[in-house]
C-alpha cells in the first residue's frame, strides 16, 4: 500500500497504490489536462468538473515495460507533469519470511522507517451504557446507534455527565447505564494494513478467555480522510470531514455488532 502524504483530497493532487496493482490519481483540473491520460470527472464534482480520477492498472498487459502505453504513462508522469509528493508505504510481512525492503528504484530516494504511535489511557468512574448483543432495538439495553455516539464521545474525550457547569457539551450517557470503575482506551495511529487489523481483532477475541474479562469490547478503524478511495474501489471525497470508518463491538458469546460509517462524499459500504 502507498498513499501520498500531507496531500488534501479537496485541494491537491492525491495518489494511491493498491496491492492489486491499481495506481489511482485524483488530480485537479489543470493537472488532468496537462497529463493527457484517460480518466473521468470526480463524481463529487460541481457542475463544472474541477477534479478528475485516473485509474491505471499496472498489471495489465498493455503496461508491460517497453510497450507504447507504458512509455506514454511514464512520459506523462515523469516529463509532462512531474508529480512530486511524499508517500506513506506499508507492506505485510509474513512471520518466518525475509523482512520486506524498499525496491532499488525507490531506495535511492530519501526515506525513513516509521512506527505506529500507541497512546493508552485509563478511564476511571466512566458512565457506560448497558449492552445486550441480541437487543438491536434498545428495548432492554442501549441500542447500537446510541452506543456508537457514546463511543465517539469517549474517544474524543467528551464528558458524558451533562454537568450544569459545562459550556462545551450537554451530552449524557444513554440509558440504561452503569458506572464502570476502570476502562482502557488505546489509540494506534499509522498506516495499518488489513492483516494488522485482523490480527488485532483475533487478539481482542482471545481477551474473553480470561476469567474476569468484561462483557464487551470495541475496535474502531478510521480510514485516511484524504484517501482517494474508501470502500473497495469507491471514490472518496472530503466534503466537511472526510469520514470513513468501521466499528466492531465484540461480545463475550462471540456475537458482534458492525457499524460502517461514511461522509456525504462517499460510496455506500459493501
Amino acid at each position: 500500500y502507498a498513499l501520498s502524504y500531507k496531500t488534501r483530497i479537496d485541494q491537491d493532487d492525491v495518489v494511491a497504490l493498491l496491492p492489486t496493482g491499481q495506481l489511482i490519481l485524483s488530480v485537479v483540473k489543470d493537472t488532468y489536462e496537462q497529463l493527457g491520460l484517460e480518466g473521468r470527472p470526480s463524481q463529487y464534482a460541481h457542475k463544472r468538473p474541477m477534479r478528475y480520477v485516473v485509474v491505471i492498472d499496472l498489471t495489465d498487459k498493455s503496461m508491460a515495460p517497453g510497450s507504447k502505453r507504458y512509455d506514454r504513462v511514464l512520459w506523462a508522469l515523469r516529463e509532462k507533469v512531474p508529480l512530486k509528493t511524499d508517500f506513506l508505504m506499508a507492506c505485510h510481512s509474513v512471520v518466518g519470511t525475509e523482512a520486506w525492503s524498499l525496491p532499488p528504484c525507490l531506495s535511492r530516494y530519501p526515506w525513513k522507517e516509521l512506527q505506529a504511535s500507541v497512546d493508552t489511557q485509563t478511564l476511571r468512574d466512566l458512565p457506560c451504557p448497558v449492552l445486550h448483543g441480541d437487543d438491536l432495538r434498545g428495548e432492554t439495553a442501549c441500542e447500537p446507534h446510541a452506543f456508537l455516539e457514546w463511543l465517539g464521545a469517549v474517544g474524543l474525550g467528551i464528558g458524558c455527565e451533562n454537568e450544569a457547569t459545562s459550556f462545551l457539551s450537554t451530552y449524557e450517557c444513554p440509558e440504561p447505564r452503569t458506572l464502570v470503575d476502570q476502562a482502557v482506551l488505546c489509540t494506534v495511529t499509522g498506516l495499518l494494513l488489513p492483516e494488522d487489523i485482523h490480527s488485532l481483532l483475533e487478539e481482542l477475541r482471545r481477551y474473553f478467555d480470561q476469567p474476569k474479562s468484561s462483557s464487551w469490547l470495541s475496535l474502531v478503524v478510521h480510514g485516511f480522510a484524504d484517501s482517494p478511495i474508501s470502500w473497495g474501489m469507491a471514490e472518496h471525497g472530503f466534503h466537511k470531514g472526510g469520514e470513513n470508518f468501521y466499528s466492531f463491538v465484540l461480545f463475550k458469546n462471540q456475537d458482534y455488532w458492525l457499524h460502517m460509517g461514511t461522509g456525504a462524499n462517499d460510496g455506500c459500504p459493501p
